[in-house]
């Protein structure tokens, strides 16, 4: 396996230095990406780069991910329109941990050879004193050197301006660069395509330090077909931790993707060769409406994230809002799980003592929440046999719930119609 042959026709490759694809064809190469723990996961839009890691392991070579203590500690402007929150050294810690065992679940760190490492640049910045560093790393780079990077004049050119601390990130990443080389012998680091003037900025600091040379690779920023961020939903981003993202959340976000976004997703984020991705896109095409590339494309990845039985439970919460899943299967979520399900769909709290003493079904659902918007409404509905809880059609509009008809004690499914859910939560 070629490794830039592969992210090429898997649309990834973006920007590649002269003389890297000779030298990785020269034997086995050791190269890293670098992840800032900015938060205690990873989240979507990083799963480019851990897929770019992934490649580069399958080709033969050894892959480093940096977790970046150190540089978790300044802020990379590159992208960035303002400064960023400096962290904590104690929160900085958790998410470190967080995301070093997330990023195992991708990597295969017992390989032999070839087996991943993961550093942290906080072990070789702790000691290096100030002076140490204006003096064995800045010297080495001009002002007129950095100033020219896109990242920096973006930043002096726009209202915010930037600090001192963030325009020392590009030395602080061209050392890491040097120290990886120096004693790991890594000879290439790769990126997005946004990290290209750090990256080069390490590659010319080997040069002029020690007359080493360095190669440097960047893969495509990852967007959607319409222009919009890849990664990112009405709630907010799409984690890899199911405690921010439940894994039914991710399943459904990999599956609505549109169909020009399934056909460059399914090359970039799933391990499926090129004859299954060009079949799957001949049987697509015959039936788009069956969906086929974003099936294969959420179940290959939601497995790899969250494991088969993650994905079997995605499924069937699907089929439970959409198909002929029983009320019973919500006695197998937990509660958060039930929260995640229903996360998009109107949500009512009611008085749990109400339901205890027994709570007329009309006033439930139109006094006591605005499923319906008035008593009339509802008892119309269900009259003509068009609303159910907890997917039993309701007899009467005098009918009584009681605590009895709580799941898991705590919730009622209400639908309106076939489609319309709604979920009442008792407290």
């Amino acid at each position: 396996m070629n490794f830039v042959e592969e992210l090429t026709w898997r649309g990834m490759l973006h920007t590649i230095m002269p003389g890297t694809e000779e030298m990785l064809n020269k034997g086995m190469a050791s190269g890293y990406i670098g992840f800032d723990p900015t938060a205690d996961s990873l989240h979507v839009g990083h799963l480019t780069q851990i897929m770019t890691l992934i490649h580069f392991q399958r080709a033969g070579h050894k892959p480093y991910a940096l977790v970046g203590g150190a540089t978790g500690m300044v802020g990379d402007p590159s992208g960035k329109s303002q400064e960023r929150n400096l962290l904590s050294e104690d929160v900085l810690q958790h998410n470190l941990e967080s995301v070093q065992k997330q990023l195992t679940k991708f990597l295969d760190f017992n390989s032999g050879a070839n087996s991943a490492e993961m550093v942290n640049n906080y072990d070789w910045f702790k000691n290096f004193t100030f002076l140490d560093f204006i003096r064995d790393v800045g010297k080495h780079i001009t002002v007129n050197y950095m100033m020219a990077k896109d990242s920096v004049k973006k930043r002096l050119e726009g209202d915010t301006g930037m600090s001192f601390t963030e325009f020392t990130y590009q030395l602080v990443q061209g050392y890491d660069f040097y120290y990886l080389w120096k004693n790991h012998n890594c000879t290439i680091q790769m990126g997005g395509s946004d990290q290209w003037g750090n990256i080069v900025t390490g590659t010319e600091f080997i040069r002029r330090k020690d007359a080493g040379e360095a190669f440097a690779l960047t893969t495509q920023l990852i967007k959607k077909a319409d222009g919009t961020k890849f990664g990112k939903t009405e709630s907010g981003a799409v984690w890899l931790d199911p405690e921010r993202t439940s894994p039914y959340q991710f399943y459904q976000f990999w599956l609505n993707t549109t169909d020009v976004d399934a056909k460059a997703y399914i090359r970039i984020f799933t391990l499926f060769d090129r004859e299954v991705i060009e079949a799957l896109e001949v049987e697509h095409d015959a039936a788009p409406h069956t969906r086929a590339l974003q099936k294969a494309l959420a179940k290959d990845i939601t497995i790899r994230v969250h494991g088969e039985g993650e994905y079997e439970k995605a499924i069937k919460s699907s089929e439970f809002l959409f198909g002929n899943v029983g009320i019973e299967f919500l006695n197998e979520l937990n509660e958060a799980e039930v929260l995640a399900l229903f996360s998009g769909v109107p949500n009512f709290t009611v008085s749990l003592a109400e339901i205890e003493a027994g709570i007329n079904v009309s006033d439930l659902l139109a006094v006591k929440t605005s499923v319906f918007p008035s008593k009339g409404e509802a008892k119309k509905m269900i009259a003509g046999g068009g609303a159910a809880i907890n997917k039993v059609k309701i007899a009467t509009a005098d009918d009584i719930y009681t605590a009895d008809t709580l799941i898991n004690g705590k919730f009622l499914v209400v639908q309106k119609g076939k489609k319309n859910y709604f979920l009442i939560v008792a407290e």
